[in-house]
């Protein structure tokens, strides 16, 4: 069986090659793969800045300063796991359905293959296709989000397909469990406290960033993993759930967020989970100096592979 693991870079330097996440290969064998990294450079669904379909590319760059073994979790992931760069799927820009069905196609074969997928956004709203592909395979998941926003609004501008709405319309086309979800770190202005209150009526459970730090994060985390219990989980990473003084390159920052270092500490409480797939998303280059955002995004997807490799480690999924 081929594996498939980074190019070493005591070979050649971390600033070389073409920008596959961590320098991995970039190839399609699914067959001789544990996880693909995906790009979905998509971001027609965004209602402020644009830009995040650069985020793939962004945080590929950045990645390849990362290195194969995490010591806080004590596992190298390519012990345990061959990952490959799978590339980009494909989108077209400006054309939201359109976007969503070749989304939604160009994954779907990773989950068939027993693959799971880690997608780098472009904006939130490709989580809807993420979702498509997986509830297809899996059927219908749990959903683990971190995130400033809910996006559980029923339309922006008259339209029900924006990166504000993705989690509404999961539930309602059945791909997601909402007594098996939870999202996590709500903060900043709202229109009214129904936009709350749409995502506990949808079936999910609700922490806001003021009941993270009333209740801390190892209870927080306590209680996501209550929630999910052994449900196939999909987790879901908003950037902007980090405070913008970490990482300002997104579309809709919000101040009183979370550290890099806390971030990490959310995503490896998750080790143990059923984990299907996952995304890192939101991501702006043209709004991130010194490529701040994208390495904290590139470490969040690093923690994700992390934590498949010790679930892989310990005898797990």
């Amino acid at each position: 069986m081929t594996r498939y693991a980074p190019a070493d870079s005591f070979e050649t330097p971390r600033f070389s090659g073409v920008r596959t996440f961590m320098r991995l290969p970039h190839t399609r064998d699914l067959e001789n793969s544990d996880v693909a990294i995906v790009g979905a450079p998509f971001d027609t669904g965004a209602t402020f800045r644009a830009g995040a379909r650069f985020g793939p590319e962004g945080i590929r760059s950045a990645s390849h300063l990362l290195r194969p073994y995490n010591p806080s979790l004590d596992v190298n992931i390519f012990d345990h796991l061959s990952i490959v760069d799978y590339g980009d799927v494909p989108v077209v820009p400006g054309y939201i359905e359109s976007s969503y069905e070749r989304i939604a196609a160009g994954l779907e074969p990773i989950h068939r293959a027993g693959v799971v997928p880690v997608v780098l956004g472009g904006d939130h709203s490709i989580a809807q296709p993420e979702l498509r592909a997986a509830a297809a395979v899996h059927g219908p998941v749990a959903i683990v989000q971190f995130d400033a926003h809910a996006d559980t609004w029923d339309n922006y501008f008259g339209e029900r397909l924006t990166h504000g709405t993705s989690f509404r319309r999961a539930v309602e086309e059945g791909l997601v469990r909402p007594e098996r979800s939870i999202q996590v770190g709500m903060r900043g202005s709202l229109y009214g406290p129904e936009d709350l209150q749409d995502s506990r009526d949808l079936g999910y459970a609700l922490l806001t960033t003021d009941d993270v730090r009333e209740i801390g994060i190892p209870e927080t985390v306590s209680r996501i993993r209550e929630r999910v219990g052994d449900a196939k989980v999909y987790v879901s990473f908003d950037i902007d759930f980090v405070d913008p003084a970490f990482a300002p390159g997104t579309g809709t920052p919000e101040i009183g967020g979370f550290t890099g270092r806390e971030a990490q500490e959310f995503v490896r409480g998750l080790a143990g989970l059923d984990i299907v797939g996952c995304d890192v998303v939101e991501v702006y280059p043209a709004y991130d100096p010194a490529q701040v955002t994208a390495f904290v995004a590139a470490n969040v997807a690093y923690e994700l592979l992390s934590v498949l490799a010790l679930n892989r480690k310990r005898g797990g999924s």
